[in-house]
């Protein structure tokens, strides 16, 4: 599933070909997404884009009447391409620019979404969202208050997007590695001074995915069709049994909230 660094890399790709161009119209070949396409995309017309921006996993496109929000779900991409390139099975919506451009969006699993929302507001599916992991009001002070009366296990609980968003999978397990927190840990167990390292790695963690364009994850395309490069530098994600690089230990793997988590017990405590 893209993450948070693959849908940010998403919206840099993007953004150069959309902003200040206006779309055409919108091709829906398949409106059968997670919900189905909102109808206010299959009627747009010669609509200028003021900017795409975004929300947790969440893509915004701003038009003067309303945002167009995009999820990318299991399997989904964006791409921009030549307005006369020829669409596959799984090429599910096109929006056609006013600069001889498409944006494409390709999904295999179809669990993605295209919804409209004239005020983001009062939009349901960013109702509950907790902060930005990237802003300041994700912090040490926070993170810590938040944990007081949790006993759930620190990955999971990471992985909550009312706590905070875009902290998926493989971040997570990434950052409490170099946090040194093992993750079946209780979150209410975290000291003050835990809490502000592990929110100071989560953000390096993800600023430096970002700059690197994301993990390589087998549906995940960047915007030019180049994968991303952050996955050869991962420390723990998909190598369990292997050799920590840090001291040796082996590395194990064990089902967090049905999710797989890499950790090493040499280095987390």
């Amino acid at each position: 599933m893209p993450e948070l660094p693959e849908v940010e890399t998403s919206r840099r790709g993007i953004e150069p070909y959309l902003v200040g161009q206006n779309i055409q119209y919108a091709v829906v070949r398949n409106a059968r997404l997670r919900w189905p396409v909102s109808e206010q995309i299959l009627t747009l017309s010669d609509q200028p884009v003021r900017s795409v921006q975004r929300r947790a996993k969440y893509l915004l496109i701003e038009l003067d009447g309303g945002w167009i929000i995009v999820h990318l779900g299991m399997s989904g991409s964006l791409r921009m391409l030549r307005e006369d390139t020829e669409a596959g099975k799984h090429d599910h919506v096109d929006l056609v620019m006013s600069n001889g451009m498409i944006l494409r969006y390709t999904d295999p699993r179809r669990f993605g979404a295209w919804l409209w929302c004239e005020d983001l507001a009062t939009s349901n599916v960013l109702a509950h969202l907790g902060p930005e992991p990237l802003g300041e009001a994700f912090n040490g002070n926070y993170l810590y208050e938040k944990s007081r009366n949790k006993r759930t296990l620190i990955k999971p609980w990471l992985m909550d997007n009312t706590l905070v968003v875009g902290v998926g999978n493989i971040y997570a397990s990434e950052s409490l590695f170099t946090a040194k927190i093992l993750p079946d840990r209780q979150a209410n167990s975290l000291s003050q001074a835990e809490a502000e390292l592990l929110v100071a790695t989560i953000k390096a963690v993800l600023l430096r995915s970002i700059e690197q364009g994301g993990t390589t994850l087998r549906d995940f395309l960047q915007s030019d069709g180049k994968p991303g490069y952050f996955a050869q530098e991962l420390q723990v994600y998909g190598r369990a049994g292997e050799p920590c690089r840090v001291c040796g230990t082996l590395l194990e793997s064990a089902k967090h909230g049905q999710r797989s988590t890499f950790f090493c017990r040499g280095c987390q405590h």
